[in-house]
């Protein structure tokens, strides 16, 4: 003889809105969105960083290796 499965929504209507609201207005963030928006930081800044400290030689082959790989050649 198998138990019927409870549901997991209260029975109740008022603590079923309630837990619907909690739900919705928590905030947790996922680890992949966490992940994406670490990197995203990172990525904003990283460029300037980089060609502030490359001398102007480096940043004109860097751009003319740029400009060869975009537009082929």
């Amino acid at each position: 003889m198998t138990m019927a499965k409870r549901s997991k929504k209260p029975a109740d209507l008022n603590r079923l809105a309630a837990s619907i609201v909690d739900h919705a207005t928590t905030e947790e963030v996922e680890p992949e969105k966490q992940q994406a928006q670490a990197g995203r930081v990172g990525g904003s800044k990283g460029g300037k960083v980089r060609a502030e400290r490359m001398t102007p030689e480096q940043r004109s082959e860097a751009a003319r290796r740029a400009a060869k790989a975009r537009w082929g050649g």
